[in-house]
């Protein structure tokens, strides 16, 4: 018997631009002070405008980290703020992707989504990226759901 993840032979998973993941019922994108200067710059406004002008308070919803990328009604749900549905016709884009959050950068290699093969296939369910596109190799998914781990700990 092995201790071996089940995603050991590695998983399929292609971005396609669906938006999903961007998307849906309420929810946090958090991220860091060195985040936040970053998208900022990018947007090439201060970081104090970036905090008022793209983000919202969360202490009163979840302990830690105090903001979250804001969310915007739509009829998908509530979008990211940097979702952009108009520029290419049936995709998803996001406007701040060089620069956007870990938390974004990890998915979907996030620990509660790789924890078992029912995990991940549930979250196929609504993710329809995972099993397309090249396979993603074990050493990379580890990378990944560490710094998703360290980031939410703030370790």
């Amino acid at each position: 018997m092995t201790d071996a993840p089940w995603y050991e032979p590695g998983v399929r998973f292609e971005c396609t631009m669906c938006g999903r993941c961007c998307s849906g019922p309420p929810g946090f994108v958090l991220f860091t002070d060195e985040e936040a200067r970053r998208i900022a710059h990018r947007l090439n406004i201060t970081p104090a405008e970036f905090l008022e002008r793209y983000t919202e308070d969360t202490r009163m919803k979840i302990s830690g980290r105090r903001r979250s990328l804001r969310e915007v009604e739509t009829e998908h749900g509530l979008d990211c703020v940097f979702l952009d549905r108009r520029s290419v016709p049936g995709k998803a884009l996001c406007t701040i992707h060089e620069v956007r959050p870990l938390q974004c950068r990890t998915f979907p290699f996030w620990p509660e989504h790789v924890q078992s093969r029912r995990a991940w296939d549930s979250l196929a369910q609504t993710c329809e990226g995972i099993g397309r596109g090249p396979v993603v190799p074990f050493t990379e998914i580890r990378v990944q759901v560490e710094a998703h781990r360290r980031d939410r700990h703030g370790g």
